[in-house]
């Protein structure tokens, strides 16, 4: 793939970590991503506000800021370890689903598997891959691709190379995967090596920066080879074609959009 043919979206947690901060609504981070430079958008179900229930006026709006939904994401109170809540949670995924399917080509990427509760790890891995293997069933039916995104955030399950092993080993092959490179490198994985064993599920990447101490970086300041991971991901055979840039920095903390801005310029620079 080109670097001309690549599609730069931006997710809508740049906003979303300034909790009550952050005084908006979904407008204005259609109109921030857009006037940021992006064609595409990556919004959750915490930041949708009014259009959860009218995808239609979402489209509407998207399309009159020239930008397409890539993907809509949602996470789980259970974290996707609770088995008593399975039901809940793909209830929530097919609400979900229902609305990606509004929106050609768009994917439902679920949050990172993560520990709310005592119990054994297997058994947490095996309840996350049931309920992610369940909602792919279901998005297959509705046309719509499932991912699971992990994280490094607190209690996730999905921080090394042997938890994403134990995960991946027990998903159905039509689960696909949102690599995110901050997470893969503060999960102190070798970002090649990660990215080649999974590469068959790889569906598009977040692309985001940290230092050397894991520490949350603008694009291009930190340990990322931009380039290079976007090299790999694009060989990957069920790869759409979208790089989403997510920032999580003490600049996104304190200007979101200025941030996103930046960070349009700095894959400019990269020649995408």
């Amino acid at each position: 793939m080109k670097n001309a043919e690549l599609k730069i979206g931006c997710q809508t947690f740049t906003w979303e970590m300034l909790g009550e901060r952050w005084r908006g609504g979904p407008d204005d981070l259609v109109r921030a991503i857009a006037d940021g430079g992006y064609s595409g958008i990556e919004i959750t179900d915490t930041m949708i506000g009014r259009y959860a229930t009218a995808p239609d006026a979402f489209a509407r709006t998207l399309r009159e800021a020239g930008l397409t939904l890539v993907s809509f994401a949602f996470g789980s109170g259970s974290g996707f370890t609770v088995r008593e809540k399975i039901d809940v949670d793909l209830d929530a995924a097919r609400r979900w689903i229902d609305f990606a399917a509004n929106f050609s080509g768009a994917l439902v990427s679920m949050g990172s598997a993560t520990i709310v509760s005592d119990g054994p790890l297997a058994d947490k891995f095996a309840i996350a891959a049931e309920c992610y293997n369940r909602a792919a069933e279901i998005g297959k039916a509705a046309g719509v691709s499932v991912a699971v995104h992990p994280s490094s955030h607190h209690n996730t399950l999905l921080f090394t190379r042997e938890d994403y092993d134990s995960l991946f080993a027990r998903l159905d092959p039509q689960v696909g995967w949102v690599p995110d490179t901050g997470h893969i490198l503060r999960g102190g994985q070798t970002m090649p090596d990660t990215l080649a064993a999974f590469r068959d599920r790889i569906r598009y990447v977040h692309l985001k920066d940290v230092d050397a101490n894991g520490a949350w970086a603008m694009l291009g300041e930190g340990a990322c080879d931009v380039q290079a991971v976007i090299a790999a991901v694009c060989g990957a055979p069920a790869f759409t074609g979208w790089v989403v840039v997510e920032e999580e920095s003490d600049r996104a903390g304190s200007d979101p959009a200025a941030a996103v801005r930046a960070n349009r310029e700095t894959l400019h620079r990269f020649g995408f």
